[in-house]
């Protein structure tokens, strides 16, 4: 017994230098993902995705369930933990524990599924955004009644359509995502020719013409 404790007292001692390195790469790590998770929020501020989403009328759905929209801060603590994953990796193979960085590592191999997603999402919030004032002010301009309705109805394809995108971009039940994907496009496209088809080239026009003179 008295050999045991002596192999295990020396083997820890040796083991010491290895966990004091891995301590200090994670410390590194935190301070650096920390540093990097507040240049996110940063960087979505100045984006003003918050205040798109408000204007899209996403607080209120977060009203509900009495939760605070912070957009940034979110994908701030994503981005955080992608890059404290990457110096527990380092951390985990100074400690010569194998199995357990795969592990992680496979969690970092997804994360640019995550990334890909946010870029959609963030595409979704500007083209939503963008496509409601533009078609709201076309309408409200030439006196159409429903004009906020016909932005909401727009808004709403959109969202769907990103949304389908992301949740296959995650890898989520890709075949069903995507045979439902296909349908929705379809069911847009035709809802869209049926309307322009049965006296909707005038407001088309309109809409053409006046998204033309704004770009001008």
């Amino acid at each position: 017994m008295q050999n045991i404790f002596d192999l295990l007292y020396q083997e820890s001692l040796t083991r010491v230098p290895d966990l004091l390195w891995a301590l200090i790469i994670l410390f590194l790590g935190w301070i650096v993902a920390g540093r990097i998770r507040n240049l996110v929020i940063v960087f979505f501020n100045k984006l003003r995705i918050n205040q798109m989403l408000k204007s899209l009328g996403w607080e209120s759905f977060f009203d509900r369930f009495d939760a605070r929209m912070n957009i940034p801060k979110f994908f701030g603590i994503i981005i955080e933990i992608y890059f404290f994953l990457l110096f527990l990796i380092i951390s985990l193979d100074v400690l010569s524990l194998g199995t357990v960085s795969k592990i992680v590592g496979n969690m970092v191999g997804y994360y640019p599924n995550i990334f890909i997603s946010i870029i959609i999402f963030i595409f979704a919030v500007f083209l939503a955004d963008f496509s409601k004032k533009i078609i709201v002010g076309s309408l409200e301009k030439g006196r159409i009644v429903y004009s906020n309705f016909l932005g909401d109805i727009i808004s709403f394809a959109i969202w769907v359509l990103a949304i389908l995108a992301m949740l296959y971009q995650l890898q989520i039940v890709q075949t069903l995502i995507l045979t439902i994907f296909i349908g929705v496009v379809a069911v847009i496209v035709v809802t869209l020719g049926l309307a322009f088809g049965l006296g909707g080239k005038d407001l088309a026009a309109k809409i053409l013409e006046d998204i033309e003179n704004r770009v001008k």
